[in-house]
């Protein structure tokens, strides 16, 4: 093993996921690791994992058997959900160590002090003894991001426990970071980037534990230089002053992700989801009120076990109506440990079959709503290039594709074709 080794992470499902990853990573570059890509070859692998369904920590399990592919010798750490959830399935040859959910940056400075020549037996044994999730937000001290727009956590946890979800079992209660560190970790972006995207394990439920909300940390945004977009959003949180906050930013992103998971109200009172589809459909008009042009986009569940045929018709019908900018479309995962998870799962083949044409209307109204962009002059922020065509997203998250541009820089172009999964200038 190298003096100062090289590090790749593996990071699996959510924007959170995504940024506990970059905080890890810059405890490792800055303790003299050389972090390169995931796809690289490397001495150390880190592999961040998921659990949000039974195919995510599927795939997790299936990134230790890609590592050892590209390195058979590689070192490999595992923490995350899916080894929250159930640490023993990644108990195997190359793993050296097991965590969950909670820790991660002492895992990262556990292994400065391992390959420093300080180790202090923190790696002794697979399995660390604290499985716990924590009732406190868990402060990181920066982050070191392979992106342009950078994800910003400030809130962990959630209280909601939807009867089909995993998540608040392996993150645990909702606990929000202080206003003051957010602040803090977005001042320091502006450096480096031209986007930040909030995010949350409840991104709405954002300051209720220490006094304040999502609204009111807009509105100490008021004037940040940077784009500001938003993760996912439920539909309680959207109501005039948050709409009004928003309106008042000089650089908001208008992309609303606002969770549905059913378009039929007898389903949503089933998974314990606490609006009906009239009150959903309330919050949609407020934002388009406030946003005309705003891109409205959902995640939605099929096959859940209490989805009949008619329900399942009556959720296709209201996201039509809803006239949604894009769907990700989920088949159920029944999940152990959840109230639905002590259910009968529905044959596989009906819930393929929903999905199939869930996704056909998911693509006729992403096409209707990016066929309304073109003509129009947009701001995009350029991020990569694909197949000679450099890509970016614009404010309202609509995919652009342009001849010309450069990496973490902002152009205003106007699209004239459908092209792919966007628009092309």
């Amino acid at each position: 093993m190298k003096d100062k080794p090289t590090v790749a992470f593996l990071t699996l499902g959510c924007k959170v996921n995504q940024y506990d990853a970059d905080a890890m990573r810059a405890v490792l570059d800055y303790g003299g690791f050389r972090v390169c890509e995931a796809g690289d070859v490397a001495d150390v692998y880190v592999v961040n994992t998921c659990a949000v369904t039974a195919e995510a920590e599927r795939k997790s399990r299936q990134a230790i058997t890609r590592i050892l592919k590209l390195n058979p010798e590689a070192e490999i750490y595992v923490c995350g959900c899916a080894s929250q959830n159930n640490f023993s399935q990644f108990a195997r040859d190359g793993v050296k160590f097991i965590s969950g959910t909670r820790g991660k940056l002492t895992l990262a400075e556990e292994l400065v002090k391992k390959y420093g020549g300080e180790d202090d037996g923190f790696f002794d044994k697979i399995v660390t003894s604290d499985f716990e999730t924590g009732d406190k937000y868990e402060e990181f001290r920066g982050t070191l991001t392979m992106r342009t727009r950078h994800y910003i956590k400030i809130q962990d946890g959630c209280n909601n426990f939807c009867a089909y979800c995993i998540v608040p079992y392996l993150r645990g209660r909702s606990r929000s970071r202080s206003m003051s560190g957010v602040l803090k970790e977005i001042a320091t972006a502006e450096t480096s980037c031209r986007e930040i995207v909030l995010t949350g394990i409840n991104l709405s439920a954002y300051g209720r534990d220490i006094g304040t909300s999502l609204a009111d940390l807009l509105l100490a945004l008021q004037s940040c230089d940077l784009r500001v977009r938003l993760g996912s959003l439920e539909a309680g949180v959207i109501d005039e002053k948050f709409l009004d906050a928003a309106k008042g930013m000089k650089n908001f992103c208008p992309h609303f992700h606002l969770s549905l998971q059913s378009g039929d109200d007898g389903v949503l009172k089933d998974m314990n989801r606490r609006y009906t589809t009239a009150q959903y459909l309330e919050k949609v008009a407020l934002i388009r009120s406030a946003f005309p042009d705003a891109a409205v986009t959902t995640d939605v569940i099929v096959g859940y076990p209490t989805e009949t045929a008619d329900a399942f018709e009556r959720s296709l019908a209201f996201c039509k109506e809803a006239g949604f900018a894009d769907m990700h479309v989920f088949p159920y995962s029944s999940r152990k440990g959840t109230a639905a998870g002590k259910l009968p799962v529905l044959p596989s083949s009906e819930v393929a079959e929903r999905g199939r044409r869930m996704t056909e209307l998911k693509h006729v109204l992403s096409t209707e709503y990016r066929l309304k962009q073109l003509g129009k002059s947009v701001e995009v922020l350029f991020e990569t290039k694909e197949d000679g065509l450099w890509c970016g997203h614009a404010p309202n998250y609509v995919k652009v594709y342009a001849m010309d541009g450069a990496r973490n820089t902002v152009a205003s172009v106007v699209p004239t074709a459908l092209f792919g999964d966007g628009v092309r200038v």
